[in-house]
């Protein structure tokens, strides 16, 4: 018997990215309150045999994830601005990745370099190698919390949070085998074990074990191994996630998923 698949998404402006087997489709709220849609076949590369080789299907979904993501919010904006027309991403092509790179300079700097910059700048008055890089994790913890609590302020932002939430209660309803109607979909909660809210919190608390590893080196090597290592952390927390979602009823996964699924109290909202 095959496995089910998991379904996955995410939000975006005014309306949600849905990710199939082999396809994904986006649906956008526009400002008439009709709703537009697009369902687009996924490249083969994502559903190819490499997407079943253990870490490496972790850097694939990672990238599709980029890829795909930006693309359903460049779609989602251009039917905001009631300019549905599909020409409109693609001659946007030099916009995606320009975003992209800088999206990821962005997370660069918050989830390496501007720890690294705090840590250096205490770690004389450290003597242990291991509470410095215990330290250095839990100030890239603190700031990327710090960083979702704040933008969840933001008037336009706690809109899309609301959307991610529709995202998570569908996933659930349709997990749990309820008939995808409104008001059976609102039974269900908006905290969801494979969000990628929960994927980035394994990432940072394995990234505080493996970076111990790497010493108390010169900053800028120190850098350059943090940033190397991180595909490798990412991998590993893709399948710590997989496992999640076929193993999520069991007791015990349901308690080590609690930090996670808590935090996406950040990141969602009630629809």
């Amino acid at each position: 018997m095959a496995k089910p698949f998991n379904y996955g998404g995410q939000a975006v402006l005014e309306g949600v990215m849905m990710r199939g087997e082999k396809h994904y489709a986006i649906a956008v709220r526009q400002e008439t309150g009709e709703i537009a849609t697009v369902a687009k076949i996924l490249p083969k590369i994502y559903s190819s045999r490499l997407r079943k080789i253990p870490f490496i299907r972790g850097i694939i979904a990672l990238t599709e994830t980029l890829i795909i993501g930006v693309k359903a919010l460049m779609y989602s904006a251009n039917v905001f601005m009631e300019q549905e027309q599909e020409e409109e991403i693609k001659g946007k092509s030099t916009i995606l990745w320009i975003s992209l790179v800088i999206g990821m300079v962005l997370a660069v700097g918050l989830f390496v370099a501007i720890p690294l910059l705090i840590t250096n700048a205490v770690d004389p008055y450290i003597t242990s190698t291991v509470l410095s890089n215990v330290f250095n994790g839990l100030i890239r913890l603190v700031i990327i919390i710090g960083y979702m609590w704040l933008i969840g302020y933001m008037k336009d932002i706690r809109r899309v949070l609301a959307y991610h939430g529709a995202e998570h209660k569908t996933i659930n309803s349709y997990e749990n085998g309820a008939t995808l109607e409104v008001e059976e979909t609102k039974k269900y909660g908006t905290a969801h074990p494979r969000c990628g809210t929960s994927f980035l919190l394994i990432v940072l608390v394995l990234a505080i074990v493996a970076y111990i590893f790497i010493g108390r080196p010169v900053w800028y090597m120190r850098f350059a191994y943090q940033l190397a290592l991180l595909p490798v952390i990412a991998a590993i927390s893709y399948e710590i996630i997989r496992l999640s979602a076929r193993y999520y009823k069991h007791w015990l996964v349901k308690i080590l998923f609690v930090p996670g699924m808590f935090i996406q109290k950040l990141t969602t909202r009630e629809p």
